[in-house]
């Protein structure tokens, strides 16, 4: 993952070109689960789709532009199912869930660090997801008793999730103390704000997963599976430390 940290340093461009590069392997892997289970979405609405987003955003194109591609996005999903000889209606359905979930989602890393005299929290966004997920492992391996959601991750642990959210929210501080001293308090309520949103990225994940009977999106990163398979807390988190600052700080 050392690369990640690289991208997101640089920022700018780079930042810009992996969140694109991350939305379409992403929603390609979270395709191809659903193809397994007899489901076929429309890769190509979801191609053509990022390449529209990030083409809005580039040319800073305002609102009206943006709500088109809603627009756009659902309208080309439903027409994807008129082909009712050779379609179902879940492939329509599943092509604009994951133009959503996973190309939508990840393009607000690209928006947080896009806003004025807020970029640098950025870094905010893979510090709850990534600190979340480190300190809910550990606290879960060493007192973790009580089953989360058994159904759904049986390894997850009451013990776990709030280690989760307690390591979140010291990691923010942390990262506040020294780089964001002026609103450490805002980081520290991210902290905790993003490392239950990060469980519930993390679960969502796992819910398909389960219902489309896999283990892992893809086998791209040894250890850890697909690109959504790391990346899946990102698609909370982004959008949650995009809004607040949008809403709280701006």
């Amino acid at each position: 993952m050392l690369p990640l940290l690289a991208v997101v340093y640089f920022g700018g461009y780079i930042l810009l070109v992996g969140c694109f590069v991350i939305g379409v392997m992403g929603v390609r892997e979270f395709f191809s689960g659903f193809r397994a289970a007899d489901i076929h979405p429309s890769g190509a609405i979801a191609y053509i789709s990022a390449a529209g987003l990030y083409a809005i955003h580039i040319l800073s194109l305002g609102a009206g532009f943006n709500m088109l591609w809603f627009f756009a996005v659902v309208l080309t999903s439903f027409l994807y199912m008129f082909d009712i000889a050779k379609r179902k209606i879940f492939d329509g359905i599943v092509t604009l869930t994951g133009i959503f979930y996973v190309i939508y989602f990840s393009y607000h890393v690209a928006l947080v660090e896009g806003i004025s005299g807020y970029s640098l929290m950025v870094w905010l966004v893979f510090i709850t997801a990534f600190g979340t997920d480190i300190m809910a492992y550990f606290t879960g391996m060493a007192i973790g008793k009580n089953k989360l959601c058994p159904n759904i991750s049986p390894k997850k642990t009451f013990e776990g999730a709030i280690g989760g959210v307690l390591g979140s929210v010291v990691f923010c501080g942390v990262f506040g103390y020294f780089f964001a001293p002026e609103i450490i308090i805002h980081c520290l309520i991210i902290g905790g704000v993003g490392g239950i949103i990060s469980q519930l990225g993390d679960l969502t994940a796992s819910v398909f997963k389960r219902h489309l009977g896999i283990k892992d999106y893809g086998n791209l990163i040894p250890g850890h599976g697909g690109i959504l398979d790391r990346f899946d807390s990102v698609l909370f988190t982004a959008p949650m430390v995009y809004y607040y600052i949008t809403l709280i700080l701006n």
